[in-house]
């Protein structure tokens, strides 16, 4: 029986059942008719095929009554096909709704997805006329049970953060204590095994490599390889299918409650700079076929090509006021529906371009940061994309954070022994004032890391001089050249004894800077525990032993010193201030709240270009309110000379002494000793921290 649709309502956008029937309403500017596709439960075989009979300015609508929870349907789009005016509309196509919250079935590598004819000379601007609905995914009528609010939230403030780069899979695939049901799931990435690790580490928040639906590239397939990282969304609101275990869709759900039951929050790394439809060659899934020159900048005066700020063939229009709506909708839906406390937006320059270039006022953060569920939660730039003027960072409002590439290169640098870096590290290790100190903002600004999931890992920024990326099927030339790294004298792994205790001392160097520093550390899945990806500094295809994280022989050693540097940095509030230091004089005690001294104790020769080591005594900020100013003394030594150095100790309160928490290069890192005399030793290349603590502290 033919389905029959009753007018419905264009307010809900998407597939919305209220427990008699089911309404649908999608947009669609330049459409002249929106059908709707209903299929059976296999997906194979299209049972009905309605016109949506309403439109409503540009929503078209239509409601259907008895139709349930767990139907599968899609659209297809009618109008003009004119790629050459920005238009194509090719009903042969059937189309996800952009509003679906679930997926049934997997994208194809298949000429069928295309709007046009691959073999054609006119390529293109060419018609394809086969129906693609036998091979794609179909969209989910879900069950709105399955989507209630999760309300309750860890307490946790962001400035005592530490984040952990993770990748859903990859975390937990190969770890023994994980059950073999849901690794590489997101149950798994909340099993016990997992949230004790977490735990033992200090870690605040995980934040999750893509994890909305997703396509692997047809190039990569074609190698025998999969987009593991997940950049290439295609579904703003589904969860990408291929990470459910046993409990399917709730599986993530039931994660985030987890995490929240140990005071974890959950921030999801989400890509709305661009689709997975890539440039105008690309497969017609959705976007492209429901309204092509609405969903995308297309290129003024020639509208067949897509503006590239991305890289990655097509740039979403955020400033069209319906593609706004879908990108804050779908934020609200990971918020409120799913638990997700922020958001890390991949290349945010995008997001901030209007027709006159980026505008940290423009459209999408006005409405970002005006929207009462969005301001409550965490969020995180990427402040480059590859267009023009591309690099931003610290110029996005100040309700964001900012991935702080500037902190990863000048700590490289410094523990590579670069000239002039020690004075870039001075200015890290305050929170980067000079990008971030304006508009009110806090130091947690500044969120440093010094690997991530683009690049190498930490234990291969101290292995490889070069990149080693031949399994991505591009000779090896895909990948950052320039990784700052040092390899020791050996490039990979080496059974020499001395190289490996200098490439664990380096890793414990560049740890103790990343945790020592104002702002907001972000550690990299498996950096704990020495994981290598083998040279592999671009394993977005690797889905695989490269790209996992290895737990087979993990450095224990390495996993404990940051646990102890982790406690370290929490039992000091010196360590983590929201405000910026600038050596201000404290009313309390008339000290600076920062104090740079040379070895001998004296003042900073900071011109000198061969400079290489430094000491800095931190203080609760002089503005910061009273009773957060009292007590917290810390003395931090960095020398990467590799000769041993007597170093000046400063005065301490009267009735305290300094003690020494950790030194990197001694056998016992943290020995929490107290030091005798005023002086103590720094061995080359270490970093050594103490602390102002009272005869009774010390007990």
């Amino acid at each position: 029986m033919t389905l029959q649709l009753l007018p419905g309502t264009p307010n809900h956008l998407g597939a919305r059942h209220d427990g008699n029937g089911t309404n649908f309403a999608v947009f669609s500017a330049h459409a002249t008719q929106i059908d709707l596709c209903i299929f059976s439960d296999s997906g194979v075989v299209e049972t009905d095929r309605v016109p949506l009979p309403e439109r409503t300015g540009h929503v078209w609508h239509g409601y259907a009554p008895g139709l349930a929870p767990g139907t599968l349907y899609g659209f297809r789009a009618h109008g003009t096909y004119a790629p050459d005016q920005g238009h194509r509309f090719n009903p042969n196509k059937l189309l996800m709704d952009p509003y679906t919250r679930e997926l049934r079935g997997t994208w194809p590598n298949s000429d069928l997805i295309l709007g046009y004819d691959r073999k054609s000379d006119k390529l293109d601007l060419s018609f394809d006329e086969r129906d693609s609905a036998s091979v794609v995914p179909k969209s989910v009528i879900s069950d709105p049970e399955l989507f209630s609010r999760i309300e309750e939230r860890p307490d946790c403030d962001w400035h005592d953060a530490l984040i952990y780069e993770a990748h859903v899979k990859g975390l937990t695939q190969e770890h023994p204590s994980v059950p073999e049901a849901v690794k590489g799931t997101y149950e798994g990435l909340a099993s016990d095994a997992m949230l004790e690790h977490l735990q033992k580490l200090g870690v605040t928040a995980v934040e999750l490599l893509p994890v909305h639906s997703f396509i692997d590239d047809g190039f990569l397939v074609d190698r025998g390889l999969r987009n593991y990282w997940g950049y290439n969304t295609i579904g703003f609101f589904a969860p990408e299918p291929r990470y459910y275990g046993p409990q399917g869709l709730l599986g993530f759900r039931n994660m985030v409650r987890k995490f929240h039951a140990h005071n974890i929050k959950v921030i999801l790394d989400v890509v709305y700079n661009h689709t997975a439809e890539g440039d105008h060659r690309g497969p017609t899934l959705s976007y492209r076929g429901l309204d092509n020159a609405s969903y995308y900048r297309l290129i003024s005066g020639q509208p067949r090509y897509y503006v590239n700020d991305t890289g990655c063939g097509n740039t979403l229009n955020v400033a069209h006021p319906q593609v706004l709506r879908m990108v804050m909708d779908s934020l609200r839906f990971w918020v409120q529906q799913m638990g997700v406390d922020g958001f890390r937006f991949d290349l945010a320059t995008t997001l901030a371009r209007e027709d006159h270039g980026f505008d940290r006022y423009g459209g999408f953060f006005d409405a970002l940061r005006q929207d009462p569920v969005l301001s409550d939660v965490r969020l995180i730039a990427e402040p480059w994309d590859v267009g023009p003027g591309g690099y931003r960072l610290g110029e996005f409002p100040s309700e964001f954070s900012e991935w702080n590439d500037g902190f990863r290169d000048t700590v490289r640098r410094y523990w590579r022994g670069d000239s002039h870096s020690a004075q870039e590290l001075g200015a890290r290790l305050l929170g980067s004032a000079g990008q971030f100190d304006k508009d009110g903002r806090r130091a947690w600004s500044s969120v440093n890391f010094v690997t991530s999931h683009d690049g190498f890992t930490l234990a291969d920024v101290t292995r490889y001089n070069e990149r080693h990326n031949e399994a991505n099927g591009e000779n090896g030339a895909d990948g950052h050249h320039s990784n700052l790294s040092d390899n020791g004298g050996v490039e990979g792994e080496t059974d020499d004894p001395e190289i490996r205790r200098r490439r664990s001392k380096r890793q414990r160097n560049i740890l103790a800077t990343l945790f020592l520093s104002q702002g907001t550390p972000m550690l990299l899945a498996g950096d704990e525990i020495g994981n290598s990806q083998q040279g592999n500094n671009n394993a977005y295809c690797q889905d695989n032993p490269i790209g996992w994280v290895n737990w087979e022989n993990p450095d224990e050693e390495l996993l404990e010193f940051v646990h102890q540097l982790s406690q370290f940095r929490r039992d000091h509030k010196s360590l983590r201030q929201s405000r910026f230091l600038h050596g201000a004089e404290r009313p309390a005690d008339g000290h600076p709240d920062v104090e740079w001294t040379d070895f001998r104790g004296g003042p900073m020769q900071w011109r000198d270009p061969g400079l290489s080591r430094f000491c800095l005594t931190l203080r609760c900020s002089a503005e910061a309110a009273p009773g957060e100013s009292d007590g917290d003394v810390v003395f931090l030594i960095f020398n990467r000379d590799e000769e041993t150095a007597e170093v000046k100790l400063p005065d301490t309160p009267q009735g305290q002494h300094w003690v020494c928490a950790f030194d990197t290069a001694a056998t016992d890192v943290f020995p929490f000793c107290k030091t005798g005399g005023d002086t103590i030793t720094s061995q080359g290349r270490s970093v050594i921290g103490l602390v102002a603590k009272s005869d009774e502290q010390t007990t």
